[in-house]
């Protein structure tokens, strides 16, 4: 059967010399479309299998603007530009298409590019139907366990984290009297590790009374429909005194997914199910279609448990209020290399989880030092290819003269100098997985080369007459803007998109300062195995130093830190670490002072603030009160600047 393509481009001679091939080669063209009300007409009137789309159309209304209404349809879309800057291509990359093609193109990466963008959305969207029917069959026999209510519970939530983004989750039935039972809640600690806790335990963490947590159940709506609410519709949200407010404030969330079963009651009260999360842009339209489709079956299972455990629900306490419950045996291993446990860390790790099992190509950025190596040993290691050769390549430490040979080999013979046949990089790791480090520092001539590598998925020896087909897997890192590099023309735009299939963005350490501790700690017994030495532990007064440090050179940095404090240890413990500029210390301090952004101060006075409160952020003398903000408010100034509240349970 043919596959059929509207061609959405403002220029007719080169619509017209789009259809031509592409009726040529086999596809049926729908029609061409120089507008946005031309293109909705077309798609109405015939809607296409994939649409070729130019940026820029003619009238007001941009290509942009056209992506929205085809990813709601789910037809896969490929963009069509000559040039984009950086603004431009960011709001084409929120729309999430499955190509990028750079005029002037050949007719052969066109058609590569079409094969490519019908692989990824036939295979995303059985990738999806596959974790969504994985998540069915892994509820159905939690259902069908004889163990307490609690415990299913529990398997619920490990197996929604496979499917919805969640740091604090929260289920059971909603009602406007205080009983323990009523609800449980599971605050994510760990990859596979949370902390659980019924009502009583979210009280006694709370430090309210049974009267202060009646008050907030009374006023917590639950709507009967799938909804999400996001940055400032949480904030309005968690205005009101409630459950909300009190999750938001305590636990730093910022975004909530609400998930009822309104067919499932108990004694009045309806069931449901509270995603939250601590990123304030978490949900979208997508998470709402997942959860419809698997509403039904979930209520259906639900009620199972429910029916069969029916005398659990009025009694049913956790053996503590607050419990730590995990699977270590299972998962405790995955992610040993990559210390910490903060949620962004946690976020990575799910990523990781979820790309490891297939052969898509994943792109990971972040700044210098932030363990991007790491997460591709990772995902080779948890990948299918993982007892297969697994090859890395800084592409900012080959020489240029030498750099197309070192990635796809020469003959003998090829050039001055080539005495042998050579290997390139790529051949060596065929059969299994290839990791570009520093791909942004990558020649243009040889990211041409690199583009058709990745579509053809063959490569050319220097001097060969003949293809070699290859069968790799391609992780590339970055600490540089791709973005910013396209729009100054260091980098293809279609090359990016290529390679931005699966992005992992990893985050400052500055931003983990739950995890400078652990950090801490690992390289500690690291450099104390390795130097022969009995360092213990660092002092309290120098761990605080540590953790209001800002880390431009980030893991990295913290590691060099460590072992120069080990090697100049004298006794067991670290008493001072010496950090940059804190020499000349009253000059520097006060050249550093100067030199703060307008973010740096607010950071530093919100600190000195919940100091002060003693991390009291909501309520009488709280630290929203002294700033005169609602407290939803700060939480999220909180979130934004990296601050990390800590508290007790």
């Amino acid at each position: 059967m043919k596959r059929k393509i509207l061609i959405v481009e403002d220029l007719f001679v080169e619509a017209n010399h789009l259809r031509i091939l592409l009726r040529k080669t086999g596809y049926e063209v729908t029609g061409i479309a120089r507008t946005y009300e031309q293109a909705e007409a077309l798609i109405r009137q015939d809607p296409p299998d994939i649409v070729l789309l130019d940026i820029f159309l003619a009238g007001k209304k941009t290509g942009i603007d056209l992506a929205k209404i085809l990813g709601n349809q789910q037809i896969p879309f490929v963009y069509l530009s000559a040039n984009s800057n950086e603004e431009v291509l960011k709001k084409a990359k929120a729309t999430k298409p499955s190509g990028f093609i750079v005029k002037p193109f050949r007719e052969k990466d066109l058609l590569i590019a079409l094969e490519i963008a019908e692989y990824l959305n036939e295979n995303s969207n059985d990738s999806q139907a596959k974790k969504e029917n994985a998540f069915q069959l892994e509820v159905k026999k939690i259902s069908e366990q004889d163990s307490i209510w609690p415990e299913r519970l529990l398997g619920i939530v490990k197996a929604f984290q496979k499917i919805l983004p969640f740091d604090y989750m929260a289920a059971g039935f909603l009602g406007n009297k205080f009983h323990p039972s009523n609800s449980f809640h599971f605050l994510r600690v760990g990859f596979d590790e949370y902390q659980a806790m019924d009502l009583d335990g979210v009280r006694i963490v709370s430090n309210i009374t049974v009267h202060e947590i009646e008050t907030m159940l009374a006023n917590t709506n639950l709507s009967p429909d799938i909804i999400f609410y996001n940055e400032k519709d949480f904030e309005k949200l968690a205005s009101v005194n409630s459950m909300r407010r009190l999750i938001g404030d305590k636990f730093g969330m910022t975004s909530l997914f609400s998930f009822p079963l309104p067919s499932i009651s108990a004694e009045g009260k309806k069931f449901f199910f509270a995603f939250y999360s601590r990123r304030s842009d978490t949900y979208d339209e997508s998470h709402v279609e997942l959860c419809e489709r698997i509403q039904g079956s979930l209520e259906r299972m639900i009620r199972t448990i429910i029916q069969n455990k029916s005398s659990d629900f009025s009694q049913v306490r956790l053996d503590n209020s607050i419990e730590i419950k995990s699977n270590q045996n299972k998962n405790g291993h995955q992610f040993e290399e990559i210390v910490g446990h903060s949620h962004l860390l946690l976020n990575v790790f799910d990523l990781i989880n979820q790309v490891a099992s297939s052969d898509t190509s994943v792109l990971i950025t972040g700044e210098s030092g932030t363990g991007k190596e790491r997460v591709a040993d990772a995902i080779h290691a948890l990948s299918s290819r993982s007892d297969k050769p697994f090859i890395k390549v800084n592409c900012a430490a080959l020489p240029i003269n030498l750099i197309e040979s070192e990635l796809f080999g020469h003959e003998k013979g090829s050039f001055t100098g080539a005495i042998a046949k050579r290997i390139g990089r790529f051949e060596q790791a065929n059969g299994g997985t290839i990791f570009l480090d520093e791909i942004g520092d990558m020649p243009v001539e040889i990211q041409i080369k690199l583009l058709r590598v990745l579509q053809q998925r063959e490569i050319e020896r220097i001097g060969s007459i003949q293809s070699t087909k290859i069968d790799i897997r391609i992780i590339a890192a970055t600490n540089r803007d791709l973005e910013k590099a396209i729009a100054e023309g260091k980098f293809r735009l279609d090359l990016y998109y290529r390679l931005n299939i699966f992005p992992i963005p990893m985050p400052a350490l500055r931003h983990r300062l739950e995890d400078i501790e652990l950090l801490t700690n690992h390289f500690l017994k690291y450099f104390s195995r390795k130097t022969g030495k009995q360092i213990e532990k660092v002092s309290d007064h120098a761990m605080k130093s540590l953790m209001c440090y800002n880390w431009p050179g980030n893991i990295r940095e913290l590691e060099n830190v460590i072992e120069r404090s080990v090697l100049l240890a004298k006794g067991a413990t670290i008493e001072h670490i010496l950090l940059p500029n804190q020499n000349n210390n009253n000059s520097a301090a006060t050249h550093e002072k100067l030199l703060k952004t307008i973010e740096e101060n607010e950071r530093d006075h919100i600190i000195a603030v919940l100091k002060a409160c003693n991390g009291k952020v909501s309520g009488k003398n709280g630290a929203a009160e002294i700033l005169a903000i609602p407290s939803t408010t700060l939480g999220s100034r909180m979130k934004k600047l990296g601050i990390k509240r800590q508290f007790s349970f």
